[in-house]
Formats: structure tokens, sequence, C-alpha cells
């Protein structure tokens, strides 16, 4: 298979390792030195495109995939108020992949974050936070991962209605009805999330923690294999059947 790189940083490179050892071919790297390379006859050389670069340039990058009628697999996070549009346009022209993390690891954990809110809406004495970690070059906050578990717990709990981040440490009164998330960025952690439900008497805790940036560069690839020659908008669940 023959895949086009769209940001080519330490997960690109990540990327690129995993797919030859699988036998794929880059065809096209982009760069912020190249970035005049990414043209819809550039992407058609490839089969399927794989996308991580930055929030500020990521819908531009989606629109000449879906021009291209190239699929495309996302990672980048950051703009996650963009996506309800642009998966409306995908599922009209093009395909598109979109996940928040593509760790099989932390898709589990999505489905234990939200079963385990779906069994503390019966306890009210039980109050919700979340922690994540990540290294200092990480450039939204809360993350996409830490978005994702967050609205697995809104979805499920009705005590939660919104979210609201506080970098580095919690601070002040928490509103009503708001998970609290706070977003430490620390050297070079490749990501841990942690939920904790806490009571007057005990509390529960569950926490993903990433060793590197393989688990997510694998999925990626796996997720480009799969998305060859299809149409409309997928993720993980429909990957991994988790749901």
């Amino acid at each position: 298979m023959k895949i086009a790189l769209i940001g080519y940083g330490k997960m690109g490179k990540t990327i690129e390792n995993i797919a030859n050892s699988r036998g794929h071919e880059i065809v096209l790297k982009i760069t912020s030195s190249n970035a005049g390379d990414l043209n819809v006859s550039n992407v058609q050389k490839a089969d399927v495109a794989i996308e991580f670069s930055r929030p500020d340039l990521v819908l531009n990058h989606l629109e000449i995939c879906r021009n291209a009628e190239i699929p495309v697999v996302c990672g980048t996070t950051g703009w996650i108020k963009e996506l309800a549009n642009e998966q409306e346009k995908f599922n009209a022209i093009g395909a598109l992949f979109y996940a928040s993390n593509f760790s099989l690891g932390v898709n589990i954990f999505f489905q234990i974050n939200k079963q385990l809110a779906r069994m503390m809406a019966a306890h009210s004495d039980y109050i919700a936070m979340m922690e994540e970690i990540h290294h200092i070059h990480k450039l939204d906050s809360p993350s996409g991962t830490g978005i994702t578990l967050a609205q697995g717990i809104i979805g499920e709990h009705p005590n939660y209605q919104a979210y609201h981040d506080y970098p580095n440490q919690l601070e002040g009164e928490v509103p009503e009805h708001t998970l609290p998330i706070v977003s430490k960025r620390i050297g070079e952690v490749p990501g841990t999330h942690s939920i904790r439900w806490e009571s007057p008497v005990d509390q529960i805790t569950i926490t993903h923690e990433a060793f590197g940036r393989q688990g997510f560069a694998l999925g990626a690839v796996i997720a480009a294999e799969w998305m060859k020659d299809k149409k409309g908008v997928y993720g993980m669940e429909d990957l991994l059947r988790l749901s």
C-alpha cells in the first residue's frame, strides 16, 4: 500500500518505521519545509493519507485529501468544534477515519470509562475528576483523548453536563455539573490519563499510561490498511468493534 504522510514530526517518523516494517511504501512526506508539495496531484499518488499535523492546518489538509478522493486517517487533535462539519463533508464525498487516540489500550479504556460512569450514576456520593499528563510539546489542552473521556462520562452520568480545563492544578470551586480536567505538561511524557471517583469514604481510580508512541502509530497504520478503498466516516469503534 502507498501512503502519504502529512506531518513528519516524531509521530510521523514512528508511523513511517511501522509502515515500512509492514511492507508499505511512503510516497509523500509533508513537513513545514515542503508544505507547498501538498496538493491534489501529489496526494493521488498514494492509496491512503495519514495526517498528524497541527490543529490550525488540519482543515486545509483534509480538504486536499477530500478533493483528491483519497481516504485520510487523521490523528490531529485540538479542532473538535469543526469535526461534525468535516464529517458531513466526507459523508458526501471521500473517506475520513478520525480518532483522538489510535492506541488499542486507550480505546478499551474509553469503554471501561463509560461503563464506570454508567455504574456511578446510581451513586451520587461519588464525585469525578480527571488528570492528564502529556509532553511539553502538546499544543491542545485538554487533549483529544481527555475530551473523549470527558464526553464518555457526560454521556453516561446525569450529574455531568460539561467539562472544564485546569492547567497544572485544580484551583477554585468547580462549577455545578462540570467535570474538572487537570491538564499537566511535563517533560516527554507520551500520555497518561486517570479518572478518579471519590466519595467521603473511599475512591476508585482508573488509569491508562502510554509507554511511547509506538502504540499510537501502529493503530494509525492499521486504520490506514483498513481504510483503503472505503468511503464515508469511521472511527476506532468501527475498526475494533469495541462498543
